[in-house]
């Protein structure tokens, strides 16, 4: 195919990444008459939500279920496609199950009435509040996911009228501190309150507008796409390719060339030069401002100014497959969440001390029990990942030393409700924050870039269109609205309403309506 990016034309266009994003950008772009070239690193689409398949076993490496295929379905219509006739998305019932040391365990799902059977048999007391809780989710889904994720906020006019909102709904205020102001249970508090560490969030610090995840759920139910998330990647993949698009993988950007205050080029890691008057990152925003942009003074975000910056935490993640283990262990699911004897605690350590604890909480993924394709026949495929500490603090963990150690005591839990199962591992592979820093370029090996404080959150957080050089949009989990599937899909929406469309994409649009 021909290179793209160097074609003469008005409408080239350059996206630094492939991660969903990346690709949502890419796809955007070419809507609206853009010819885009991605360049990436690894080798298949998707970042994040890429995956590998190891002696059978197909491993998803990062986003496992989808929350809003609104987003995707918009995105694809917006691109004149059908997202349904491309992915196969599967409604989860339920949608996971939370667990705890006591042995009881909660049933998150889209049934009210089996939602409030789950809260009552944890506690009777705060089925009242639980409901309250519900409506809490909604007011807050409405103000920051309906009025702020889809719009632009690189304007602070846009995050200063929203203040009034915020301070009625006690913004201030934890996700944590909400639900411990609804509910007495210490079970249920938890299962209210855990979901930013889905996005990278403490949620003892993380603001209570979050709860709106809850409303998400309930509204759009939880969804896993056969194939995995790397399936949507092939999928946009396919539909930048019919756009005249390419994609270019292996191909590492080394640096973003600024001339007369614009960007101008892209400088790949052997030399090349790629020419483009609008450029995309969706390389982590630390890294494109402190690598990409290492060469051009910046007005915002210094290097200095990155490095106050609170980043969300490192994961560890323990890929493994099993042997003829199918109908075994038959009372774990799709989602498992296994608490530690400690939340609080366990969160104190991670976010705020930078400690490695010998207690863990963990997220266990077994899509085999969904999608026989993830796993050889009468095999399973396993995603265990425990949250740690990121790379960032003074006395970082040395990964090296600890991984053995570390994945001896994960497995310690796991023998608990998966007895005997190392005896059936028949493949397996680890990623720490180490692995992060190197395969996505994630600064200190985070798992989500910048944390989704409030204060690095909407204008606070680096815009999608950037300050320090005209013609650069950002898009990505480390912008506007930040990290998660339904934001990063999202980002490149917001980019979208920035970026103008090319006159000829005007024009045929006009002529296809006449």
């Amino acid at each position: 195919m021909t290179d793209l990016a160097n074609t003469p034309s008005d409408n080239r266009a350059i996206v630094i990444g492939a991660g969903l994003g990346g690709l949502s950008a890419a796809m955007r772009l070419g809507a609206k008459g853009y010819r885009v070239t991605v360049l990436d690193k690894l080798d298949r689409a998707g970042g994040r939500g890429s995956s590998i398949t190891q002696d059978g076993h197909r491993f998803d490496l990062g986003p496992t279920i989808v929350t809003v295929p609104d987003v995707f379905e918009k995105l694809w219509a917006d691109c004149g496609r059908d997202f349904r006739a491309d992915v196969d998305l599967r409604p989860l019932e339920p949608f996971y199950e939370v667990r705890w040391p006591d042995g009881s365990s909660f049933k998150a799902s889209s049934d009210d009435d089996a939602m409030l059977a789950e809260v009552a048999r944890l506690n009777p007391n705060d089925v009242d509040g639980f409901k309250r809780f519900l409506r809490d989710a909604q007011k807050r889904y409405v103000v920051g996911y309906e009025g702020m994720v889809a719009k632009p906020m690189n304007k602070m006019w846009e995050t200063i009228k929203v203040l009034p909102m915020f301070a009625w709904l006690r913004a201030d205020r934890s996700i944590y501190g909400l639900a411990a102001a609804r509910v007495k249970d210490e079970r249920l508090r938890m299962a209210l309150s855990f979901h930013p560490l889905f996005i990278g969030g403490d949620p003892m610090h993380v603001t209570s507008i979050y709860a709106l995840v809850a409303h998400l759920e309930k509204t759009y139910g939880v969804h896993y796409a056969m194939g995995g998330v790397q399936r949507i990647a092939d999928a946009m993949a396919d539909v930048i390719r019919a756009q005249g698009g390419a994609i270019r993988h292996e191909t590492v950007a080394d640096e973003i060339l600024v001339e007369d205050g614009a960007a101008k080029a892209v400088r790949l890691d052997d030399g090349t030069e790629l020419n483009a008057p609008l450029i995309v990152s969706n390389a982590d925003a630390g890294f494109t401002y402190d690598h990409l942009l290492r060469n051009h003074k910046k007005k915002r975000w210094t290097p200095a100014k990155l490095a106050r910056k609170r980043w969300s935490m490192g994961l560890y993640v323990w890929y493994f497959g099993t042997k003829g283990t199918v109908g075994k262990w038959a009372d774990l699911g799709h989602h498992t969440i296994v608490n530690g004897p400690r939340f609080k605690g366990l969160l104190k350590d991670i976010f705020m001390k930078g400690k490695l604890s010998d207690d863990m909480s963990l997220y266990i993924h077994r899509p085999s029990v969904t999608d026989p394709s993830a796993a050889p026949e009468g095999d399973d495929t396993f995603y265990v990942l425990s949250p740690v500490p990121h790379l960032g603090w003074i006395n970082a963990v040395d990964w090296k030393s600890e991984e053995p150690k570390y994945r001896a005591k994960v497995a310690a839990e796991l023998e608990k409700i998966m007895p005997g199962f190392q005896h059936d591992i028949s493949t397996e592979m680890v990623f720490t924050p180490e692995t992060f820093k190197e395969r996505y370029l994630s600064p200190h090996g985070s798992g989500f870039s910048l944390e989704p404080r409030i204060l690095q959150s909407a204008w606070f957080r680096p815009h999608n269109v950037s300050e320090e050089a005209k013609g650069l949009y950002l898009v990505g989990a480390g912008t506007h609205p930040g990290a998660g599937l339904p934001g990063v899909v999202s980002s490149a929406e917001v980019l979208s309403k920035l970026v103008p469309d090319m006159p000829m994409q005007r024009t045929q649009t006009r002529l296809a309506a006449e």
